[in-house]
């Protein structure tokens, strides 16, 4: 088609369809039509082989013959009227082509019997997800590729095939002259981004702009719109890889890192000038329940991240990272391990709780003879997805001297979390009821005071949550037989054993 400089789009016109058409044309950019507009790719500048962003949804109907016409144009003006471009030329086919292809891949010449390049057609039923996905991206200390400048970073998603190809569903703006770029906020359908199917590979390259269409590739990571939705905490890291760079340089370690940026939307956000809903639940009750710990050291455990360097998914996890001893020394030690942590591992779901429960559940079947008792205090942003499982422990540790405390936070619906606080119907699970009622539930959102002050808000908080534990030890005290030891002088502190 002549020079490389043309700026090139292609209009799709015809009737709907329930199918996602993806336009991932070689060397002919097109422009579609047929009787009625149906719509027009966006424009690729300076390339003969454009692999277009848009995607067009249509209604298939196996029983009718679907016509489609496909119209190329150069653009040679800022104009949208079409007879303002020039005509590169056209193809036609059927629906019914497109999608009983191999693969839902079909491949046709512009024009037979003339070398003027060919448009590739793919299709895949979509799902009914109407789910819309917001994300933001960073980089960090990507690799420099302008001979004069740093680089000109931008970012391209393809989602996965079903035949194990890519097909591209975003690109966003090109930062101009830097290593470490923030791109803006975008919106994307979850069906365009991996047709409804969380888990599904997500690739994306990062490129060098260049004037020309030559963008350089700078390199490349996977991973699944799960991982990028749970990855609204800023510690979601992608090592940037280039396989050809890795090849040649043993020393090679990576191209950058992509992560999302640090957002005050993000339950986990560290503002310097205040603590965060997970932190200040964790002090509100921590400050107060620790004075009953005569060692200070408290067992503090993560759920639901993938944990470096393998990404195995753990529900159980020593936030110090040593699974030997998970203890912290005091509440400031175990803020400090939180903070530390969340700079190591990849947050993900889903939210089990039942793991921790039983962990902690097993130390407290080991002491039964009233010398200790333990408080287990989980802080979770999310609904429960092993309700069954966690019932079940439920009802075990109810038999142990043992209490469980439940602070929600952020805007989640936690009606499950209501079940098992059974201060109006027992937990019960395969037909056991609890022996006792021993879990506290509160949303933290109930107690943050409107006028912005932290204190007050954590204050509150603890004297809801903490108000039942002496009833639950007492409880399980009277319910073994153990009797209060003789008051001795100085008085000993009983031993509560508090596990976050």
């Amino acid at each position: 088609y002549g020079s490389k400089s043309q700026s090139i789009y292609f209009l799709f016109l015809y009737s709907m369809v329930e199918i996602d058409f993806h336009t991932a044309l070689l060397a002919m950019p097109v422009f579609f039509n047929f009787n009625k507009n149906f719509g027009r790719t966006e424009v690729i500048d300076n390339t003969l082989n454009p692999d277009f962003v848009r995607k067009f949804v249509l209604d298939y109907f196996f029983e009718e013959k679907q016509n489609l016409r496909f119209d190329v144009y150069n653009v040679d003006s800022r104009s949208s009227n079409i007879s303002k471009h020039s005509f590169l030329g056209q193809t036609f086919c059927t629906l019914g082509e497109i999608i009983g292809s191999s693969g839902s891949r079909l491949e046709r010449v512009g024009i037979p019997g003339k070398k003027c390049g060919s448009i590739i057609f793919t299709a895949e039923e979509l799902s009914n997800c109407r789910d819309i996905a917001t994300m933001q991206l960073c980089a960090n200390k990507l690799d420099k590729k302008d001979f004069f400048g740093k680089s000109d970073p931008f970012l391209v998603f393809y989602r996965s095939n079903e035949d194990g190809t890519f097909t591209i569903c975003h690109k966003t703006e090109v930062i101009k002259n830097t290593l470490n770029p923030v791109w803006q906020p975008f919106t994307i359908p979850v069906r365009a981004l991996c047709n409804g199917d969380y888990d599904r590979t997500v690739k994306v390259d990062v490129y060098d702009w260049d004037r020309d269409g030559s963008h350089d590739f700078i390199g490349e990571f996977t991973t699944s719109y799960r991982e990028l939705s749970r990855g609204q905490s800023q510690f979601n890291v992608y090592e940037v890889l280039n396989p050809k760079k890795k090849g040649r340089k043993k020393k090679y370690v990576n191209s950058g890192t992509v992560r999302n940026p640090s957002q005050p939307t993000s339950l986990h956000y560290m503002n310097p000038y205040q603590l965060n809903a997970y932190a200040m639940a964790l002090k509100a009750v921590g400050e107060i329940i620790q004075d009953y710990d005569s060692d200070k050291l408290f067992p503090a455990y993560g759920f639901g991240a993938k944990l470096p360097p393998d990404g195995k998914i753990s529900h159980a996890f020593p936030l110090n990272s040593d699974c030997e001893n998970a203890n912290c020394v005091g509440i400031e030690g175990v803020l400090e391990a939180y903070y530390d942590c969340l700079r190591k591992v990849q947050l993900y779901g889903p939210t089990n709780f039942a793991p921790v429960i039983n962990q902690v559940a097993q130390c407290a079947s080991e002491v039964t003879d009233g010398s200790q008792y333990f408080v287990l205090l989980v802080i979770t942003d999310g609904v429960i997805s092993d309700m069954v499982q966690t019932r079940e422990a439920v009802v075990t540790a109810a038999s142990l001297p043992m209490s469980i405390i439940i602070v929600g936070v952020g805007p989640a619906e936690f009606d499950a979390m209501e079940e098992l606080d059974g201060d109006e119907v027992r937990v019960s699970s395969r037909g056991r009821v609890a022996e006792r009622d021993i879990v506290q539930f509160v949303p933290f959102r109930d107690y943050i005071d409107r006028s912005g002050n932290q204190v007050l808000s954590m204050a509150r908080l603890a004297k809801d949550v903490l108000a039942e534990i002496p009833d639950q030890l007492l409880s399980f005290m009277k319910s073994r037989g153990i009797e209060p030891r003789p008051a001795l002088f100085p008085s000993p502190t009983p031993q509560i054993n508090i596990h976050l």
